[in-house]
């Protein structure tokens, strides 16, 4: 098996989303996580050329976005 750089920035997204998801309840860096992660696996579905694959992951990454968003809200909005 060969090890490129694809497969190690896949291997970089799966981490992070397997972290990011793992350490949800705390909130403070899961949704970066979540959004690096889900980069990171978008570049290699498009290095691999997996269309379903390349589209679920942008969903993921604008909900983790989305995420990051409301819980910035609630965090400011406390803070007023």
């Amino acid at each position: 098996m060969e090890i490129n750089i694809f497969t190690i920035i896949a291997t970089i997204g799966l981490l992070s989303i397997s972290i990011g998801v793992s350490t949800i309840l705390s909130k403070k860096y899961s949704y970066l996580l979540l959004i690096l992660g889900g980069i990171c696996l978008e570049v290699y579905s498009i290095y691999i050329g997996d269309l379903i694959f390349i589209v679920l992951q942008g969903v993921f990454i604008v909900s983790s976005i989305y995420g990051l968003i409301k819980m910035n809200e609630k965090f400011i909005r406390g803070i007023i």
